[in-house]
């Protein structure tokens, strides 16, 4: 299949047949894929842009106040030039802010999830990003059943392993390229270490996946659409029959050098304690199991934080 044809692909059809077979080809052929016709509320994503904005206008000095180096990174503000690829020998040229799930009071796991940091220097944050969480949350479990079925199970088997999982909101900011920036980008070459990524299209460009022939492939996706990737846990799980395709968002060029890029990627994770086995179905002669060792999904997550510097070992 030609890697410049990634085709986009109508959430909004009857046939959960016809998506999970379109979805599942895209996956397999690029670790990628673009839908459109997803639900999530176009105000609330309105909304999201704009409070993101207005969050990373404000001072180092005020976000900062809502960093905690001692949680990973993992809820609230982290600083530019924190967040490092695995193998990377430059930091990345980015900052972000993580919005984690609410679990209700009483919950028997409330205990173990961190709690999620709310800045007051922007109005409306929480009553916007909340709603948001929750809708990214809701359409990344109907794309997870699409995939439950090209791979030959039942449409709700992911259900009960992500329902309480420690999916991350990340709203990210690539500050204007200024200043001796030799060696360094935007984000470098990595794959994603949860179940699979949905992210909401940036205004500008910048994101590329490797293809097989070690050359890079831009990837927009259209309009309100999502671009979706496989993540490292979905690819250890199949046994790599769904790839975690690199990417990377390389620097601008010229004039658009200038400019800001924002974007607002969910990474959906398994249940912390769910253990990590390959699926029989995706064992074979040609294909052996590359993971006889299981793993928790939290101890899988807390490894790659530390490879990619948001975690002290």
């Amino acid at each position: 299949m030609d890697m410049s044809q990634m085709p986009d692909i109508s959430l909004g059809h009857s046939d959960a047949n016809a998506i999970a077979q379109a979805l599942g080809d895209s996956f397999r052929t690029y670790g990628f894929a673009k839908v459109i016709d997803h639900g999530i509320d176009p105000h609330l994503s309105k909304e999201a842009w704009r409070l993101s904005k207005e969050l990373f206008a404000r001072t180092t000095e005020e976000k900062r106040r809502w960093y905690d180096a001692g949680i990973a990174g993992q809820r609230g503000y982290t600083p530019f030039k924190t967040e490092i690829a695995k193998g990377a020998d430059y930091h990345d040229l980015k900052e972000f802010w993580h919005v984690g799930r609410t679990l209700p009071a009483g919950h028997p796991l409330e205990g173990e999830m961190l709690k999620n940091i709310w800045p007051d220097i922007v109005d409306g944050f929480r009553d916007v990003f909340e709603p948001l969480y929750a809708e990214f949350d809701r359409v990344g479990a109907k794309i997870l059943s699409y995939i439950a079925i090209y791979l030959g199970m039942d449409a709700d088997w992911f259900d009960n392993k992500i329902n309480v999982g420690n999916s991350i909101l990340r709203l990210l900011h690539y500050p204007p390229i200024e200043g001796d920036t030799e060696g360094c980008i935007r984000a470098g070459a990595h794959e994603d270490i949860n179940l699979i990524t949905l992210l909401l299209g940036a205004e500008e460009s910048g994101l590329q996946i490797l293809r097989p022939d070690g050359s890079w492939m831009d990837v927009s996706p259209p309009e309100g659409g999502l671009s979706l990737n496989v993540g490292d846990m979905l690819q250890r799980l199949c046994n790599h029959y769904l790839p975690s395709t690199t990417h990377r968002v390389r620097n601008p060029m010229g004039e658009r050098a200038r400019y800001s890029r924002y974007s607002m990627p969910f990474f959906l994770h398994l249940n912390s304690d769910y253990p990590i086995a390959t699926l029989p179905q995706c064992i074979s002669e040609e294909n052996p199991n590359r993971y006889p060792e299981l793993i928790l999904a939290d101890d899988y997550l807390r490894e790659r934080l530390i490879e990619i510097g948001l975690l002290k070992a």
